[in-house]
């Protein structure tokens, strides 16, 4: 990537993305997870169950707050960065938005200061339906971000205004249910999930190895175990489900991501394992298992994908096509506010789907119409991301996904025969260095969504090149330094809170101490003196 005002652009919001992506996905499963244990302990009353969810807790809340801090800056850069994305697709891109803000994230913020302070305020069964909205709110919040992202991928229910040079929305039900962003609500939810339960049972099993808070940590780890199997276990099944619809909406994302070069005959071989070569447009000893990439992107056996350098005339061809509507689009701004003639607007919305890899040539000339053959060839090769990094990353991303699979089913097992006194100390051991895996495994599935989707900002309409804001390259150099080292102290601040409340434990107050003096269900409390 070059360093021009481009390339530090794109680099400070995936800085700031990626830094601020370390706070959500913990958020959202240990919501769920705080709901399921208080649920737990109101229907049975046992005093253990109230310390977990308040011990959780804990760590949800110091995490939430980070996390509100590390958010907020990313929806300014939008105007500061990407203004004239911002004025393009804004009309859209920003109803999402609002509407998050507005009904989810205000929810959320509300109800997570009931969830702290209403503990001796509200009875049971109300502390109880706070903390499912709580958890509630924050799924939404996720829900609306995706809304956004998801069109981005692939835009729908809208229409570019010629006169106004906008987009603007044509039908928000079709923004709204836009299959892409459905999947990825459910399929970055449940990778929320698995992170949430990996940190769960890592903390767990900590306490296991340390001797202390047994019943805690033991109580944890079942809930971890049989959440974390179930989010896993989704997180694999609606990744085959972005697969597929990548392959009907982001071909070329998809072509990268297998380092297919060439249209295969269906069904398409997956690569397990291989050398991707761009500058050779081949994969170097390559391994190939028949079949599973033709299921994974087409469900059938029969449907070809399209290699790389078949999608690189397809583009090339849209290029054409889109100087076309480019033409027409000058002829219309030319009228200013008059009326557009019926035959040019017609002319216009036959040619205006491939308008947006018109405007790759910009890069290269002002004017489109005045482009090269040269030029268009390069146009045409643009669309394809780096390769190599999105193959390496998303065989990363998989494998850490099937082994977190494996792992909470380990634990699982053991929790369905109640056999966790009985654990292995090395697979204790296992599960406490796995703690920051998922982390690692939602990241890389980032990069790839986004990374894949380049060189567009909004996927074949508007390119990244296009949609940046008029700085210059020292002033998003500046920024970039100062948000990194920001959100660096912020990510130093979080983990010597969490470390800390990790190593206090659960703290009980006056009535915890009364639940478990009265309560039958009490069980001694196998903690240390020296440790309390």
């Amino acid at each position: 990537m070059d360093l021009d005002i481009v390339g530090l652009s794109r680099l400070q919001f995936a800085a700031t993305a990626m830094y601020h992506f370390l706070f959500v996905p913990l958020t959202l499963g240990l919501s769920i997870m705080l709901a399921i244990m208080e649920t737990v302990y109101v229907m049975t009353k046992r005093p253990v169950w109230r310390q977990m969810t308040k011990f959780w807790g804990t760590l949800f809340g110091i995490n939430f707050a980070i996390g509100v801090a590390t958010g907020i800056v990313m929806e300014f850069q939008f105007g500061m960065n990407w203004s004239y994305y911002s004025h393009y697709v804004g009309d859209i891109f920003g109803a999402p938005l609002a509407i998050e803000g507005l009904m989810a994230f205000f929810l959320e913020a509300t109800l997570v200061g009931l969830f702290f302070f209403g503990w001796e305020r509200l009875s049971k069964v109300k502390h109880l339906l706070v903390t499912w909205f709580m958890a509630l709110g924050t799924n939404f919040s996720a829900l609306w971000i995706l809304i956004a992202n998801g069109w981005m991928q692939n835009p729908t229910g809208a229409a570019l205004n010629p006169q106004t040079m906008r987009m603007e929305v044509t039908s928000f039900a079709d923004v709204l249910f836009n299959p892409v962003a459905q999947a990825k609500f459910v399929h970055t939810v449940s990778a929320g999930y698995t992170v949430a339960a990996i940190f769960v049972l890592g903390v767990s099993a900590w306490y296991l190895l340390k001797g202390r808070h047994i019943d805690l940590a033991r109580r944890s780890m079942t809930v971890a175990a049989s959440f974390g199997l179930a989010a896993s276990l989704s997180v694999v099944v609606l990744g085959d489900e972005s697969g597929y619809l990548s392959g009907e909406h982001q071909s070329m994302k998809l072509a990268a991501i297998e380092a297919m070069w060439d249209t295969q005959p269906a069904p398409a071989s997956f690569t397990a394992i291989g050398f991707p070569d761009q500058e050779a447009r081949e994969t170097h000893y390559a391994v190939h298992i028949p079949w599973v990439m033709g299921l994974i992107g087409t469900r059938s056996l029969t449907t070809e994908i399209p290699g790389i350098n078949n999608l690189v005339e397809q583009a090339k061809g849209r290029i054409a096509n889109g100087i076309i509507a480019y033409d027409v689009l000058e002829d219309i701004r030319a009228l200013g506010h008059q009326p557009i003639p019926d035959e040019l607007r017609a002319r216009f919305e036959a040619h205006s789907g491939d308008l947006g890899h018109a405007l790759l040539l910009k890069r290269y000339v002002d004017d489109p119409r005045q482009a090269t053959a040269e030029h268009i060839e390069k146009a045409a090769w643009d669309t394809v991301p780096q390769v190599a990094p999105l193959f390496w990353t998303f065989r990363i991303m998989v494998g850490l996904g099937f082994f977190f699979i494996l792992l909470t089913a380990v634990f699982f097992w053991y929790s369905a025969r109640h056999r966790l006194h009985n654990v292995p100390r090395w697979l204790l051991h296992v599960a406490v260095w796995t703690i920051p895996l998922p982390w690692i495994a939602a990241e890389c599935g980032w990069f790839v969504a986004e990374f894949g989707r380049q060189p567009w900002a909004i996927e074949g309409i508007l390119p990244v090149a296009v949609a940046v804001s008029n700085l210059s390259a020292s002033t998003v150099l500046l920024t970039l330094l100062g948000f990194v080292a920001i959100y660096t102290v912020l990510i130093v601040v979080e983990m010597k809170l969490m470390f800390k409340a990790v190593r206090n434990g659960p703290h009980l107050d006056a009535q915890d101490r009364e639940e478990v003096q009265t309560s039958p269900y009490a069980l001694p409390q196998h903690t240390p003196a020296s440790a309390s």
